[in-house]
């Protein structure tokens, strides 16, 4: 008797076991959705203007440069840059506004190696930096450099997008800005990786970066997380999933995927170049390689990867 009742009892824990195997696969199988909030997307000519506040080489303003460029040049080369920002055209079509993806040039470059506003800086002083720029048809790029602390700055973000007001007289309306810090000697660990050991999770060995820079290639990384983000959900909006104090936006909505395989502590497979051993998923104008994070796909309800 007590055998058959040991049985049942087996029998009961492996069909409890499977249904919640099937449970949790059911759970994990459902589908992203990145809902649409009515509110407008950038459109037109937008000019991307650039803020240098610190110390940069011409070599490294280079890398971004050349990075903003590529989102808007078709080049021969693939998987490409400008491959890559074809993904964010599809929100346009699933909104149904009849707008269409804003049409890129590369605006003015303003440097501030004295650090006119100091080595700490506020979200709001961030603002000011961005009003230096174009204000019209603009995205106002503020990067600050490796020994420039800014709040918030590797506690709880590695950049930011958002609008601010356009300043001076008989002028209305906002213009979208985005900020990201160099975290070379700061944080790399959470803000260049994988170019650098994570924080936390699997001690994984660093990926070589493809302009040998980790704090600039890391830049890279979010300077186009924030691009998609700033196009697709520019006044907050937009397209976002979860709260809209905290949300998940085009590209935060598939973190630390770089290519196919990727999961935690693993950026995916992805290509690499032969005489530097750096690893990239896309390549840009003047030769450029750069690694882009994976886009969230609405067509798809995946995030999409280059490679």
């Amino acid at each position: 008797m007590a055998f058959l009742q040991l049985l049942v009892i087996l029998i009961f824990l492996f069909h409890s076991s499977m249904a919640a195997r099937k449970l949790t696969s059911l759970v994990q199988d459902q589908p992203l959705l990145m809902e649409y909030h009515k509110g407008p997307l950038l459109t037109g000519p937008i000019s991307l203007n650039l803020i240098w506040y610190g110390k940069f080489s011409p070599s490294q303003r280079a890398i971004v440069s050349d990075f903003l460029t590529s989102l808007s040049s078709k080049t021969t080369q693939n998987p490409s840059v400008s491959t890559w920002w074809e993904t964010p055209q599809i929100y346009y079509a699933h909104s149904k506004t009849k707008t269409q993806s804003p049409i890129f040039t590369f605006g003015k470059q303003i440097l501030d190696e004295n650090y006119s506003l100091g080595k700490s800086l506020t979200i709001q002083q961030l603002k000011l930096l961005a009003a230096r720029g174009e204000q019209k048809n603009a995205i106002n790029i503020v990067l600050t450099s490796a020994d420039v602390a800014v709040e918030g700055f590797c506690m709880s973000r590695c950049g930011t997008h958002g609008t601010t007001k356009i300043t001076g007289p008989h002028k209305r309306g906002k213009f979208a800005y985005i900020w990201v810090g160099n975290s070379e000697t700061q944080c790399p660990g959470q803000c260049a990786w994988p170019f650098h050991q994570p924080i936390y999770g699997p001690q994984t060995t660093p990926l070589v970066a493809p302009n040998n820079d980790v704090g600039l290639d890391g830049m890279v990384i979010n300077i186009a997380s924030l691009m998609a983000a700033t196009v697709t959900n520019p006044f907050g909006n937009g397209y976002f999933q979860g709260p809209a104090d905290a949300p998940l936006e085009a590209v935060s909505a598939c973190p630390g995927v770089y290519g196919k395989g990727a999961y935690p502590g693993y950026p995916g497979e992805l290509l690499v170049d032969p005489n530097t051993g750096a690893s990239y998923n896309a390549q840009g104008v003047n030769g450029r390689k750069y690694l882009l994070p994976a886009m969230f796909n609405p067509s798809t309800s995946s995030c999409s990867t280059l490679v």
